[in-house]
């Protein structure tokens, strides 16, 4: 990485986490006071609360405080187009379920883009106060402290964790498809939050995760903070990431992996 786009991306970095931890502080104090307006949107199971609406306020005005100039995609509606040919990506509360029911598990998620991809990436968790960041190719940090994915796996050893849609008729296709993967790993865990999942696999506490039909500000800080930590990501024919498909993983396990989730959609489809 050149000097100045290191400059850049801590920059960035910097501005984002502390966009972060201010949005955090303010949606975990609301919480432990009490949700009182909780709506829904695709389906009867995609919740959105007065708090992610108030996170992502309070983010935006930050941004276009300091970066007037920067594009910002944000999931509770916001859209800046920008001209600097920065963009930002907010998941104000990702894992809202969690936040609703006082989960641990929900998280901040900023993520920054350029031309050449995700340049930067934040992932804040307010009930655990751990900061997960990243600049391209600079590493990943918890909390200031450099973080690596596990360094090999065996896939029947292997800790995996994944997602399901808000679509009732998708999550039984995927529970389906769990059916013919979980005998063949040593277990799969549903933590119901993609930027989170992400992070664990940056710093080990599982091995691969793995989710279709996302959107770019559920894991754009996520994926790179996992491949700064030295994990393989992509979607499952191990080209790049795209909505559709997600897999981040230790690279022993990343194509073997792929595979079983292909085969077991096939499966699935056949029954």
């Amino acid at each position: 990485m050149k000097a100045n786009e290191a400059g850049i991306g801590q920059e960035l970095i910097d501005l984002a986490s502390t966009l972060a931890r201010q949005a955090g502080a303010m949606a975990l104090l609301g919480r432990r006071a009490g949700i009182g307006d909780v709506q829904t949107k695709t389906t009867s199971t995609d919740m959105v609360t007065e708090f992610d609406k108030a996170s992502e306020k309070l983010i935006v005005e930050g941004l276009t405080g300091s970066r007037p100039d920067d594009a910002i995609v944000g999931e509770e509606g916001t859209f800046d187009a920008g001209t600097s040919g920065i963009t930002w990506y907010i998941d104000p509360i990702d894992g809202t379920t969690n936040f609703l029911y006082s989960l641990p598990n929900w998280a901040v998620s900023i993520g920054v883009t350029d031309e050449l991809g995700t340049l930067a990436g934040v992932v804040y968790i307010p009930a655990l106060d751990e900061l997960f960041t990243a600049i391209r190719g600079e590493g990943a940090h918890l909390n200031g402290s450099p973080i690596h994915c596990n360094k090999s796996a065996v896939l029947s050893h292997a800790l995996l964790s994944t997602g399901f849609s808000y679509s009732s008729a998708l999550r039984t296709v995927q529970a389906h498809r769990i059916a013919q993967l979980i005998h063949l790993v040593r277990d799969i865990r549903r933590l119901g939050a993609a930027s989170i999942d992400l992070c664990y696999v940056a710093c080990g506490r599982i091995d691969a995760y793995f989710e279709e039909n996302l959107a770019p500000w559920d894991f754009v800080a996520g994926e790179l903070i996992a491949r700064e930590a030295g994990c393989r990501t992509g979607n499952f024919a191990g080209q790049p990431v795209t909505p559709s498909q997600l897999l981040a993983a230790v690279p022993d396990i990343f194509d073997e992996l792929a595979k079983l989730i292909v085969d077991s959609n096939t499966h699935v489809g056949q029954e």
